[in-house]
């Protein structure tokens, strides 16, 4: 029988990547997101590749719909092998005191409640079954805050504390906790953040090769895939020229030349 995997999120960036490439090793998956349309099409388009997918349209903010979603989950799909906890956004970079309070909430009840209702719904299956595997999507952001980023980087490092913390919570079974941790990604990242401005979004890229979102599936998956006795805690990805948050070498013609 396939593994399956549930990944939240699942329809764009990261995290369809990681349905591609999960899908691709072998898995059955269950597929959150709140667009229904665009959870449909990648639905058939996995299916064409032989891959079973279950649905589940919801936001990771709100827990009633979470725990209805989760629950109405039978036979084959009640048993989750792997929780991606991919849902996030970042939103702005002004000023914490400058900041629509309804932007860090959005962002804190998804970086972080979305996290923790989605890991409260599927751990304690995982525990009855002493078998299991909860990646969690962290960021570079989780290190040290930077100018504009206070709200975000904050929930980042509580990914951080969150992934620690659960891994002590399971260390007495066999189920394994991974924080990935990228950098500059080319997702639809920042154009969430810059309000839809695809210019500003592109600036942030300019002059750099920067991460996809297959790399870090990819990061995902392997993690996923080493021997049971062997749990990766942790993984910090970047692109080869940035070295930490505030240390990246941009060239003009460099992402032309990589690409």
């Amino acid at each position: 029988m396939k593994k399956i995997a549930l990944i939240t999120g699942a329809t764009s960036g990261i995290g369809e990547a990681c349905a591609l490439r999960f899908s691709k090793g072998g898995y059955d998956l269950i597929l959150t997101g709140r667009n229904q349309s665009k959870l449909d099409l990648l639905q058939s388009r996995l299916n064409a590749d032989g891959t079973d997918v279950k649905l589940l349209n919801f936001d990771v903010r709100d827990r009633n719909a979470a725990t209805e979603a989760v629950n109405s989950l039978a036979g084959k799909w009640c048993d989750i092998d792997v929780l991606i906890n991919n849902a996030g956004l970042a939103l702005g970079l002004e000023k914490e005191y400058e900041l629509d309070p309804e932007k860090w909430e959005t962002m804190i009840d998804t970086n972080i409640k979305g996290m923790l209702t989605m890991t409260h719904l599927v751990v304690p299956h995982m525990v009855e079954r002493n078998r299991g595997h909860v990646i969690n999507m962290g960021s570079l952001a989780g290190e040290a805050a930077y100018p504009g980023g206070n709200v975000y980087c904050a929930t980042k490092s509580a990914v951080k504390a969150i992934s620690d913390g659960l891994r002590i919570d399971l260390a007495d079974t066999c189920i394994r906790v991974t924080n990935i941790k990228p950098g500059l990604v080319e997702t639809n990242f920042s154009v969430t953040r810059f309000y839809g401005d695809k210019c500003k979004a592109d600036n942030v890229y300019n002059g750099i090769h920067p991460l996809s979102g297959e790399d870090i599936a990819d990061v995902a998956f392997y993690a996923a895939s080493a021997p049971e006795h062997v749990q990766i805690a942790e993984v910090l990805v970047l692109a080869t020229h940035q070295a930490n948050s505030y240390v990246v070498s941009k060239d003009s013609n460099r992402k032309e030349t990589l690409s």
